[in-house]
């Protein structure tokens, strides 16, 4: 009977070998998937900036102007008579006549609607126009608009007050958006590592990263501006600008 059972006690030791193998490879395994699950939960958040200064480069200037009266005929003589003296303020300051562009002409009739109430207005028409200026001299735009009290002091009612339908704008942001996007990256990945020096750390790859919105901006919308016409709540008053990006990164942090 015991030399019948020999070569059975002797299969079981290699199969029990293998079953032992298996479990410290089993084991190994996990520990490292276990260690890789917490080295993933090992990130830093960062917030990379990059801002430039720039200039605008385009100018859209509305100036509108408007007759008031109870002749049809006279106003619109008058009208004529705005729009030459506007057309000939604008080409000597330098704008040119495909720059220029002259809106319709509306007319007002105040006693059209018999339902009104109230006090009606001395005058039965009110003639109105716009001509806007749209010109990538920006500068020179700037210059007109401080003399616009020539046309007040000739007669002409304007619509807003002068400088009020200027604003500018930056047209070239795709030229400057890499750059910038490298900065950007580049200072996000200096705040991680002064973090990850500070916990003993070194920076590893990218878990998330979102490259975050361009925004232009005033350039002095943080102090007050000497700027003619500029308005601090609105950017496109403002002949210089700051384009900003913030990005926001995770890095994987590693011992």
């Amino acid at each position: 009977m015991e030399g019948s059972n020999a070569p059975a006690r002797g299969g079981a030791l290699p199969l029990g070998l293998l079953l032992a193998i298996g479990l410290v490879l089993g084991g190994w395994i996990l520990g490292v998937e276990i260690k890789a699950i917490r080295l993933s939960d090992r990130y830093v958040t960062v917030k990379g900036l990059a801002e430039r200064n720039v200039k605008s480069d385009l100018a859209i200037w509305e100036l509108g102007y408007k007759e008031t009266g109870d002749d049809l005929a006279v106003l619109y003589r008058n009208t004529e008579t705005d729009k030459k003296a506007i057309l000939q303020f604008l080409t000597q300051q330098g704008m040119q006549a495909p720059e220029i562009e002259l809106g319709i002409v509306h007319v007002i009739d105040t006693q059209a609607n018999e339902f009104a109430s109230g006090n009606r207005s001395p005058h039965r028409y009110i003639v109105e126009q716009q001509i806007t200026v749209r010109t990538p001299r920006v500068d020179q735009v700037a210059a007109a608009s401080q003399k616009t009290m020539q046309l007040v002091q000739a007669g002409i009612v304007l619509n807003s007050s002068p400088g009020q339908g200027l604003i500018y704008k930056f047209t070239g942001l795709n030229s400057i958006k890499p750059d910038m996007i490298t900065e950007a990256t580049r200072n996000a990945h200096a705040a991680a590592d002064r973090f990850a020096l500070d916990s003993g750390s070194k920076v590893g790859s990218i878990r998330e990263a979102n490259q975050g919105v361009f925004s232009i901006l005033a350039a002095n919308s943080g102090s007050a501006s000497e700027e003619p016409g500029f308005d601090n709540s609105n950017p496109d008053s403002s002949l210089m600008k700051t384009v900003r990006v913030v990005s926001s990164i995770d890095y994987y942090l590693e011992k």
